[in-house]
């Protein structure tokens, strides 16, 4: 699945086996027509409710209703507090951010202060998480973020903008930043990935308040200091998407963005050879 996600395409793929039309769907659950098309490109995110009712309408099996109602479950709007995550096991809601990304066919990320999840090191993730949590629950975190990181081998859709002042955070000291950004040229020649570098010459007219992940266009994930939010209200998700639009504009690919990375790569080689000496 390259241009839907699952629960788009296995919904439009049980309307066509029952033979309905979107117009009938629409009639036989209360829906509108535009709203049944809608859910099948991404642009909708269903209620458990409306996805119940599509999957009775189509006479789905009741295994595969379930993982519907489960993935829009996973969807759902909410927004958590970093209190209530920690409580909860912050390896719990990577975990569950790992299920949005398997249920998408397009990722967007605009990172402007961290690293992506999705490309950090393991020794990026535990200095990330630092004295935050007790140090069994932080190894078994840190193992979630990176089993998150197999998608990257699917077929799907990545396309990751960041800003050289995210490189320039000096996070878990020289040593790891240089791994990081080795890293970072490795995974950005691969074909599945198209990752954007915005180099700090560039001049800019839009502000940027915090780094954002688009699923499809369906939902996004954002994290302040205090708490961590999934949106999917259609017209803030928009919203998102123009911003998206609006930073890549000044992104650099290719090898002209591995020349910015080895760069920044070799500010922190000399930043590790000095702290040596």
């Amino acid at each position: 699945m390259t241009n839907q996600d699952h629960l788009s395409t296995e919904l439009r793929r049980l309307r066509k086996a029952a033979g309905l039309s979107g117009t009938e769907a629409a009639r036989l659950t209360g829906l509108s027509q535009s709203k049944v098309s809608r859910v099948e490109t991404g642009a909708f995110m269903p209620t458990e409710e409306q996805v119940v009712a599509l999957c009775r309408v189509y006479r789905a099996p009741a295994k595969v209703r379930r993982a519907l109602v489960a993935i829009t479950r996973d969807l759902r709007e909410e927004a958590s507090s970093a209190r209530v995550v920690l409580q909860r096991g912050a390896w719990r809601m990577q975990q569950r951010i790992g299920k949005i990304e398997t249920a998408s066919a397009r990722i967007r990320s605009f990172q402007p202060t961290i690293v992506f999840g999705l490309l950090q090191t393991r020794d990026y993730i535990t200095a990330l998480f630092g004295d935050s949590l007790p140090a069994d629950e932080r190894d078994q975190t840190v193992d979630a973020r990176l089993e998150r990181q197999r998608i990257l081998d699917s077929n799907r859709e990545f396309h990751f903008v960041l800003t050289e002042g995210a490189l320039r955070w000096n996070m878990g000291g020289a040593a790891t930043m240089l791994a990081q950004l080795g890293h970072l040229i490795e995974v950005s020649r691969r074909g599945r990935v198209r990752l954007g570098v915005i180099p700090w010459t560039a001049p800019v007219s839009v502000p940027v308040l915090h780094g954002f992940d688009i699923y499809d266009s369906r939902a996004v994930l954002l994290g302040t200091q205090t708490a961590t939010a999934l949106v999917t209200d259609e017209r803030e998700v928009a919203d998102y998407e123009k911003n998206f639009t609006e930073v890549e504009h000044y992104a650099t690919y290719g090898d002209i963005a591995c020349s910015h990375l080895t760069r920044i790569a070799a500010d922190y080689r000399q930043l590790a050879a000095d702290s040596l000496r």
